[in-house]
């Protein structure tokens, strides 16, 4: 699934995004099913995100791998070397995925938002632009 066309919008689910999905938040499984209802809506989740949300909530991955409108994102060449030097400059591996998926490429020159609970821990990321996904109760 590649998007290319003009007006296309994409976000990158995080792992605390992924978890709060996962808790049911609304919001979240909003973007989720506005995805599944037009073609230009696309949502991505880096395995490494999603690897680390498995980790502290058991099935999510199999829950979220499911999803149909959802894309699973393998970490290729250009993202483990993007990840290796945001691990060298001190970037939690958890967060370094997503922040290769949301840069500007030529597929999404605009980059794509960040979707997250947490978006304090990209502040210091240049081109990276978050959405604040607030905690549910």
């Amino acid at each position: 699934m590649s998007a290319t066309r003009a007006g296309s919008t994409g976000v990158v689910f995080d792992e605390s995004a992924l978890l709060a999905l996962g808790s049911g938040n609304s919001l979240a499984s909003q973007f989720v099913a506005n995805t599944e209802h037009g073609p230009v809506r696309h949502v991505y989740v880096p395995a490494l995100c999603l690897a680390a949300a498995d980790g502290m909530r058991k099935g999510l991955a199999e829950h979220v791998g499911a999803l149909p409108a959802v894309e699973i994102v393998e970490l290729d060449f250009s993202g483990a070397s993007t990840v290796g030097a945001l691990l060298r400059d001190g970037v939690e591996w958890r967060l370094g995925h997503a922040i290769h998926l949301s840069r500007p490429t030529p597929d999404w020159p605009d980059g794509r938002h960040v979707l997250t609970v947490e978006p304090d821990q990209y502040a210091d990321m240049p081109l990276v632009r978050t959405i604040r996904l607030p905690h549910q109760r």
